[in-house]
């Protein structure tokens, strides 16, 4: 048997899931295969139906169209999938169903995990964005005691979504433009505070309008984290780093997420020691 892996999605060419996981299948020497697959809306049962018959599939990752239509195709979820109404990952198990997972909370927090590990009197994260990936990140944040302050252009929406995934707590919904223009706010001392800076949108991604985000609104020391990866380097972190504030791009996210989704796939943890070379391949 050599397993066999799909990431599906419409379109699906510029996924750097296959460079991912094959980098890692390689290194660990395991005869597995992980690529590409087009599927278009209503094609979905189809595919999942035949990776049911077929004890080579593991299963596959999902990005859009489909993270919330595979759903109701799905015989199991992960409570978190359930949580965040939508999947990534899905896993066919040895009796043939198929269990939905999603990673995004999980690579979003992996690189955190080392600030996570010190005591903090405060921790706050302000979130630009609404889509599914700001809804993860909203949920793994309200659970490590942050307290949030969420940022769309419809800040009804992002109080929707602070209520449904993080009930406790004081947070804040704000609109989008809040953060555009400079402040002259005077932050208290931030001694044995955490504070984040997440740009959880497509803002500033080739292909979209930039990010406007002025630094005056994050404390001294506050974490830029954008989990946009085209461009890598963006406009967001490029400001954030002129500003004196440090800085974790896309591919740490990225990186993170498939993972997790690697052990589910193919039973053995990838070989993190090769991290750095596998940056420098994605960012050929």
């Amino acid at each position: 048997m050599t397993p066999q892996t799909h990431v599906i999605g419409d379109p699906i060419a510029q996924s750097k899931s296959p460079l991912i996981h094959s980098f890692w299948l390689k290194k660990l020497g395991i005869a597995g295969e992980y690529s590409s697959t087009q599927i278009r809306v209503g094609e979905l049962a189809d595919y999942l139906n035949k990776g049911r018959a077929d004890a080579n599939w593991t299963g596959c990752n999902v990005t859009m169209p489909h993270k919330q239509a595979i759903l109701e195709q799905l015989d199991t979820l992960d409570p978190l999938a359930a949580k965040l109404g939508a999947v990534n990952t899905v896993v066919r198990q040895e009796d043939g169903t198929l269990k939905g997972f999603n990673t995004d909370a999980g690579g979003f927090l992996e690189p955190l995990s080392s600030v996570f590990e010190e005591k903090h009197l405060f921790r706050m994260a302000r979130i630009l964005g609404t889509g599914g990936a700001a809804r993860a990140i909203i949920a793994a944040l309200a659970d490590h005691g942050f307290i949030l302050v969420v940022a769309g252009r419809d800040p009804e929406k992002a109080r929707a979504i602070l209520d449904e995934l993080a009930p406790n707590g004081e947070h804040h919904a704000v609109p989008l433009a809040h953060f555009a223009q400079p402040t002259d706010f005077a932050f208290d001392d931030r001694d044995q505070c955490l504070d984040l800076v997440i740009n959880a949108s497509p803002l500033g991604m080739h292909g979209n309008p930039p990010l406007e985000f002025d630094w005056s609104h994050a404390p001294p020391g506050s974490i830029a984290y954008d989990i946009v990866t085209s461009p890598l380097d963006t406009a967001f972190l490029q400001d954030a780093s002129a500003a004196g504030h440090p800085t974790i791009n896309g591919y740490a996210m990225l990186i993170g997420q498939a993972a997790i989704a690697f052990e589910r796939f193919f039973g053995q943890a990838p070989p993190r020691e090769f991290d750095d070379e596998l940056m420098e391949l994605l960012a050929r």
